[in-house]
């Protein structure tokens, strides 16, 4: 009997709704398509094929050509000019019959008759100081481009090229069928950059007051194009800003300068006892057993006393690299030497750090520790360090990457101070640098298209590596800190990007040349988006299996952006299309706030909301089945007596009708809750988040719950919840601890009154 009346009352309600709308018709709009933000991303992502799977790992048929280089370079370091002669031998592993080869010529970006100054706004300021005047109107352009010499097969015949500004093409002989290789040889040379007046990703720094360079040498010689299932040749230009696309193969590369200098690069070093002395390989023996401590191997001392004499002689130093991607190395007699072993896996990795006594104290105290901490995080993060050493090396105003090697900045005063400002900025960016190696030097995206691949993904392990180098070297922090500054990582640091001007932002997939804020669009927005899906939206134990299985399936391969959210799903098993829609195909933001929160009682005498439905059925309220009624606080039917009451006090309906479904030992256990609420949560912003609410109760206790972005998908712009509770709720706070990077905390909390902007506070530490 029951069970029909619920039955009746159920129609009641049904068909009182559709009396209501027969009575105010509803003006219908027009139809659709699937503008649902959790649809699948079929329409933005390619098809899977034998190539690519739907799963985001290599397919069956997945190839990748290889690119091998041998090389003799000379360095001329009285006019600093480097001339090179290299053969290289490509071989097609593509299905495809090959008719031409694309060579990367980038240090045409600097030839005199170079396009790159020619897209930049640079309208005439209204004052400049007076290096940048002349240096703009009065300086001859320098002349940095490659001097092609020669291009030609293994029997000294030329092959026909054609130099289109940073590329050249060279036409074979006979076309390349696939399995086949190809060897030629090209010579050339080019006069090396002054890359801190003239900017660059490498070339050398002056020291006036010794007369001696530092050569950080890097897209020095001509480098094979990628050539991919994906876009072909990637053979778009570079202007400057898009990094590199770069196919794996094996250098032997011998480098001859000055005798006096000392040299590392990509690579191992072949002939060491030639170019060591007796006393820096007994001191590098020491090293390779030295865990917690460098060891240097070339001393402060000894490198001032090689800064006051120039060899004229020459020595040549020779390395060995299997299956990279790229080389670079550097060279000078001011650098100061020194190692570490690390432990990564099974096997120990050289740490090592060169850099000139400028440099000093901060690099001989820091350095290697920033670099072995670094390989230990991101081994943890992805896979075991695969190579054999990782250096890092000093250049004033340089941040730059190559397998094995790189170049970092922070440099104290001249009386070797420094600040905390440089402090962390040389740790960071030595973490971030060394940190390449495994994106993209190792997992190796197409930095030419997608800059976020490499900057984003590194960025992101680059906090985690922060936050670990802080935890095991706490001496590095400064008094009164507990955990490592990081300028990027946390939500709330992407946030005064994301809510700016949406005229200045492009989704952070876009190729880099071609966005606004580059900085946050291709570094902090993609880290932070992967920060917030590690700690808020997957948590740490499914993300970091999927983000592993992900770096561990595109070792040594080319990944794209499908790729990777592809296999982040299929090793999680979390939908996550919602999230690379929002964050990396939009430029949407989030702003989730409470719109309204209502309290309830329950009651046995029926509401006015009841009352009416009954009346517009000819109902006697007589007639109702037995009902447990909600009564709001405030309303018509709302009294004091029935505050402070549980629901079984206020309603005997519940005893009567409910209880009799339990047992006693079950209703001994029943909550009872006292307060009933209706909290609406609004979302302003257009990206779908979790929404994070904390719930404050009046005897001061708190509970936090995360309700799933899938909150959001039959409502894009509210959803309410009913809450029950024992305890009367005074607060509620949405994402209290600011996970989420919402723009606008005003919204955030109920009542309003209580609003305490933690997120006001901390855009202003930010910003100071």
């Amino acid at each position: 009997m029951n069970k029909l009346k619920y039955v009746f009352l159920s129609a009641l309600f049904l068909t009182a709704g559709v009396f209501a709308q027969e009575e105010e018709p509803v003006e219908r709009e027009q139809g659709h398509t699937n503008n649902n933000k959790f649809k699948q991303l079929y329409d933005e992502f390619s098809t899977p094929n034998m190539y690519r799977t739907a799963s985001g790992a290599p397919g069956a048929a997945y190839y990748q050509q290889q690119a091998d280089y041998k090389m003799d370079l000379v360095l001329d370091d009285v006019n600093a000019k480097l001339s090179g002669y290299e053969t290289i031998t490509y071989t097609n592993n593509s299905p495809d019959v090959l008719k031409y080869l694309w060579v990367q010529l980038d240090q045409n970006m600097r030839a005199k008759d170079s396009k790159t100054p020619l897209i930049s706004d640079d309208a005439s300021q209204p004052a400049e100081t007076p290096g940048s005047f002349a240096n703009k109107y009065l300086t001859e352009a320098f002349d940095g481009g490659f001097n092609i010499q020669e291009v030609k097969d293994t029997n000294g015949r030329a092959l026909q090229h054609m130099i289109n500004r940073t590329m050249m093409r060279v036409e074979l002989p006979t076309p390349l069928a696939t399995g086949q290789k190809f060897s030629f040889s090209i010579k050339w040379w080019y006069n090396i950059n002054d890359h801190v007046n003239g900017r660059g990703r490498s070339g050398y720094e002056y020291f006036a007051d010794s007369d001696n360079r530092n050569y950080v040498i890097a897209q020095f010689y001509p480098r094979m194009a990628v050539y991919s299932d994906v876009e072909g040749w990637q053979n778009s230009q570079f202007w400057g800003r898009d990094e590199f696309a770069l196919p794996f193969g094996n250098f032997e590369v011998n480098i001859t300068v000055p005798a006096d200098h000392i040299l590392d690069g990509t690579g191992k070093l072949t002939n060491r006892k030639e170019v060591f002395s007796k006393e820096m390989m007994k001191r590098y023996e020491k090293a390779k057993k030295s865990y917690d401590e460098p060891v240097v191997i070339v001393t402060q001392a000894e490198a001032e006393a090689a800064e006051k004499m120039k060899s004229t002689k020459t020595k040549t130093w020779k390395l060995y690299a299997e299956n990279v991607r790229d080389f670079g190395f550097a060279t000078s007699r001011k650098y100061i030497w020194d190692m570490m072993a690390v432990k990564i896996g099974n096997k120990d990795v050289m740490a090592v750090s060169l850099y000139p006594k400028e440099g000093n104290p901060l690099w001989e105290d820091w350095s290697t520790k920033a670099v072995a901490s670094t390989l230990k995080s991101y081994s943890r993060m992805t896979f075991d360090y695969p190579y054999h050493k990782a250096i890092s090396v000093h250049a004033k105003q340089q941040g730059m990457e190559y397998p094995m090697i790189c170049w970092n900045y922070g440099r104290p005063d001249a009386e070797g101070n420094y600040s905390d400002r440089t402090k962390f900025g040389m740790m960071s960016v030595i973490i971030h640098e060394v940190g390449h190696n495994f994106f993209p030097m190792i997992v190796n995206s197409d930095e030419r298209q997608w800059t976020w691949m490499d900057e984003g993904l590194n960025t992101f392990v680059q906090y985690v590596a922060e936050q670990d180098f802080g935890k095991w070297y706490p001496a590095a922090l400064s008094e009164g800190q507990t955990a490592y500054p990081s300028r990027r990582g946390p939500a709330a640091k992407i946030v005064n990007y994301m809510g700016g001007d949406q005229d200045f932002i492009a989704p952070i997939m876009t190729k880099g040349l071609n966005t606004y804020q580059f900085g946050n669009n291709a570094y902090g927005k993609p880290g932070t988006a992967l920060n917030i899906l590690r700690e808020t939206v997957m948590g740490p134990e499914l993300f970091d299996y999927a983000f592993r299985e992900y770096s561990r399936r595109w070792m040594f391969k080319h990944p794209t952006p499908e790729d990777f959210f592809r296999t982040m799903e299929d090793a999680s098993a979390f939908d996550l299309d919602w999230y690379w829609r929002g964050w990396f195909y939009t430029t949407d933001y989030v702003d989730m706030g409470i719109k309204d929160v209502k309290k309830y009682y329950v009651s046995n005498e029926p509401n006015a909301e009841i009352k009416k439905i009954a009346e517009q059925r000819g109902m006697q309220l007589s007639d109702l089945p037995p009902l447990v009624f909600f009564v709001e606080e405030g309303s018509e039917d709302f009294n004091d007596a029935l505050k402070g009451k549980s629901a079984l006090e206020n309603s005997p309906t519940l005893n009567e009708y409910v209880m009799d479904n339990f047992t006693p030992e079950e209703r001994a256990k029943i909550k009872e809750p006292k307060f009933f609420y209706k909290v609406t949560f609004e979302k302003p912003g257009g990206l779908v988040m979790p929404i994070i609410a904390e719930y404050t109760y009046a005897d001061g206790t708190s509970k936090t719950v995360t309700y799933p972005a899938q909150i959001w998908r039959l409502n894009d712009k509210e959803v309410s919840k009913a809450i029950a509770s024992e305890k009367e709720i005074v607060s509620i706070k949405v994402d209290p601890n600011l996970e989420t990077a919402d723009v606008d905390t005003s919204n955030n909390a109920w009542p309003r009154e209580v609003t305490e902007s933690k997120f006001d506070k901390f855009k202003k530490e930010v910003k100071n």
